[in-house]
């Protein structure tokens, strides 16, 4: 099995970007993987590369990449939405992936996998997808997370800048949130109705997430078929999920779904 490293072509004209991805080969006849990343989160994070290891080990396909404006593809941070960032996800499935896949989507990456499985269903391409994991999903995020907590100064600065600045524990840089993102987010809510996976679906999630409560996990369930999800609550687990015992966690949960 051999990985690639290789740029594709989103979008047209001033919506053009370079999309980053990396991809690892695997026997025609065995489902893959498709990582999906979380807000400022790159395919080179300690999940990400887990994971791809362990489908090289065994004989799976896996693709990586980036959205735009994370780790190695082009374009800017500022101008991501959730729309643009589902393009760019079905846009490397379609390029890089050929039959069965479970996706693998961590933080706002569970959201992308939710939306992409709605998108494929409208193209009678959802039997391509094996199953759901998700890990501290973060399904509607801006809406249902953000928006209520913002602060005075916070609003001020999305009406009047466009976007606002916040700490964060997990790097240097603030996180930046745009006015675009909250009002494209509304359009791509998916916790409005029965989320028809058609496919299982497994929930990891922490219960020390200061990101995305465990109860956003729970309100998730609702909203998917009962019969067909499993929920793995961790304890002592933060948002990253990233210990060795976590991503023990996420190997066997893709392990019983590829049924290796």
């Amino acid at each position: 099995m051999t990985q690639t490293a290789t740029q594709i072509e989103v979008g047209t004209g001033a919506e053009a970007r370079n999309i980053a991805v990396r991809h690892r080969t695997g026997p025609a006849d065995r489902p893959g993987i498709v990582w999906l990343g979380g807000y400022r989160s790159d395919m080179a994070g300690t999940k990400a590369v887990e994971l791809d290891r362990w489908a090289g080990e065994h004989d799976h396909a896996c693709t990586r990449f980036d959205y735009s404006g994370h780790g190695e593809s082009g374009g800017d941070f500022k101008l991501g939405t959730i729309s643009r960032w589902l393009e760019e996800s079905l846009a490397v499935f379609a390029h890089s992936t050929t039959g069965p896949q479970i996706l693998v989507g961590s933080s706002m990456g569970g959201w992308i996998a939710l939306r992409m499985l709605q998108e494929l269903r409208k193209t009678g391409n959802s039997d391509r997808i094996l199953g759901l994991l998700l890990l501290a999903p973060a399904p509607d995020f801006t809406s249902d997370l953000h928006e209520p907590l913002l602060t005075e100064a916070q609003r001020s600065d999305l009406e009047e800048k466009g976007y606002y600045e916040e700490e964060t524990p997990y790097g240097p840089d603030p996180n930046v949130f745009t006015r675009a993102l909250f009002e494209d987010g509304r359009k791509n809510r998916v916790m409005t109705g029965m989320i028809e996976t058609g496919c299982p679906v497994h929930i990891i999630q922490g219960m020390e997430d200061p990101d995305v409560p465990y109860s956003h996990a729970l309100r998730l369930i609702e909203h998917l078929p009962a019969d067909d999800v499993v929920l793995t609550l961790v304890r002592d687990g933060d948002h990253r999920l990233s210990r060795s015992q976590d991503i023990a966690l996420l190997l066997n949960a893709a392990a019983q779904m590829l049924q290796d």
